[in-house]
C-alpha cells in the first residue's frame, strides 16, 4: 500500500458492518510536537500528554454541539501529577501535564513507562460542556495509567458503549515527536457477537500502532483493525493544537480576584504576569492597568439610578 503523507493532522471517520460499527483514526504528530515545544516535556511526559490529547480530540470531534467543549483529566498518583486535555467540537485540542520534566527508565520491553509516570491509582474523568448550567461529568477508576486502557474503560463503564481504542506516541532520539495518533472503534446496539470477536482478533494481531503511523499511514490502521469487515470512509477533518487565551480573558481572570487583594497589588506598584497553562503565553499588567480594571469593576458594581 502506498504511504499516505499529509501536511496537517486529521481525523478520518468510517462506518462499517452495515452501520453496526463506527471507527475514527487520528494522526496527530504536529499537534503533539506543538505541545512538546510549548511545555518542554520529557519523552514520557510527551507520550502521556500526546495520548490524552488524541483521546480528547477523538471524543471532541464527535460532539454534535458546535460550541461544545470536552475536557479529559487523568489524575493519577504518579510523578507526572496529572494530565489535562481540552478539545473543541472540531477536535482541535490543548493541554498540559502537572510536571513536564519527569524522567523515568524505559520499561523492560523498551517502551516509555507512561503507566508509572501517570500512576495506577486515581481517576479518568471526562467533562462535556454543551451550554447547560452544569457540564456532564463521567469518571472511572484508572486501569493502568497507560491512557488507552483507561479511555476504553471510561467509554464502556460511563457511557455504556462497547469500544476498543489504541493510542500511541513515538518519540525520536532528539525528543521530537516522530509519530502520534490513535484509533477508536465503537459498536452500535444490535451488533453481532461474531463482529466483536472479529475486531478483537484483528486488534490483537495488528502491528504496533506507532509503527503503522510512522511507516504506513492512517489507511493501514483501518485496513488492519477492520480486516475482513466491509467499511467506507465518510469524512476527513483537520485538527491541530489550538489555544483560545487572550489578554481579554486574562483581564477576566484578574476581575475574579478579591477586590482587597487587587488593591494590595496596586499599592505595591509592581507589574504582574498572568500565564496561560495551555500555551505558555504571558500577559503583563502594569499598576495602571490594574487600577483601570479596578475602576471598571467598581463602576460595574454600582447600582444604576432609575430614570
Amino acid at each position: 500500500m502506498e504511504k499516505s503523507i499529509h501536511n496537517t493532522d486529521e481525523i478520518i471517520r468510517a462506518t462499517g458492518a452495515d452501520g453496526y460499527l463506527k471507527m475514527a483514526v487520528i494522526t496527530a504528530k504536529h499537534t503533539v510536537q506543538r505541545a512538546r515545544e510549548i511545555h518542554n516535556t520529557s519523552p514520557v511526559a510527551s507520550a502521556a500528554l500526546g495520548r490524552t490529547l488524541c483521546a480528547a480530540s477523538l471524543l471532541g470531534n464527535a460532539m454534535k454541539e458546535e460550541n461544545g467543549t470536552l475536557t479529559i483529566r487523568v489524575a493519577g498518583d504518579g510523578p507526572i501529577r496529572g494530565v489535562v486535555a481540552v478539545s473543541d467540537s472540531s477536535g482541535c485540542v490543548r493541554g498540559y501535564v502537572g510536571e513536564p520534566f519527569v524522567d523515568l527508565p524505559l520499561r523492560s520491553d523498551g517502551k516509555l513507562d507512561v503507566g508509572t509516570a501517570v500512576g495506577r491509582n486515581g481517576r479518568f474523568t471526562v467533562s462535556r460542556d454543551i451550554g447547560l448550567k452544569e457540564p456532564y461529568v463521567g469518571s472511572v477508576a484508572l486501569i493502568s495509567g497507560e491512557i488507552a486502557e483507561d479511555f476504553t474503560a471510561y467509554l464502556i463503564e460511563s457511557e455504556q458503549i462497547p469500544s476498543a481504542c489504541g493510542l500511541g506516541v513515538l518519540v525520536d532520539t532528539d525528543t521530537s515527536i516522530k509519530a502520534a495518533g490513535g484509533f477508536l472503534v465503537q459498536l452500535m446496539p444490535g451488533a453481532d457477537e461474531s463482529l466483536i470477536t472479529k475486531l478483537e482478533d484483528n486488534i490483537f494481531m495488528m502491528d504496533q500502532l506507532t509503527t503503522i503511523l510512522d511507516e504506513d499511514g492512517t489507511e493501514e490502521i483501518f485496513a488492519q483493525v477492520l480486516k475482513g469487515i466491509e467499511y467506507h470512509l465518510v469524512s476527513h477533518e483537520p485538527v491541530d493544537y489550538r489555544c483560545f487565551c487572550s489578554r481579554e480573558r486574562a483581564e477576566e481572570a484578574i476581575a475574579c480576584v478579591d477586590p482587597a487583594e487587587l488593591d494590595a497589588m496596586i499599592s505595591e506598584e509592581k507589574e504582574i504576569e498572568v500565564g496561560c497553562q495551555f500555551c505558555d503565553a504571558k500577559y503583563v499588567f502594569t499598576p495602571q492597568d490594574l487600577l483601570a480594571l479596578r475602576r471598571e469593576e467598581s463602576e460595574a458594581a454600582e447600582p444604576q439610578n432609575a430614570e
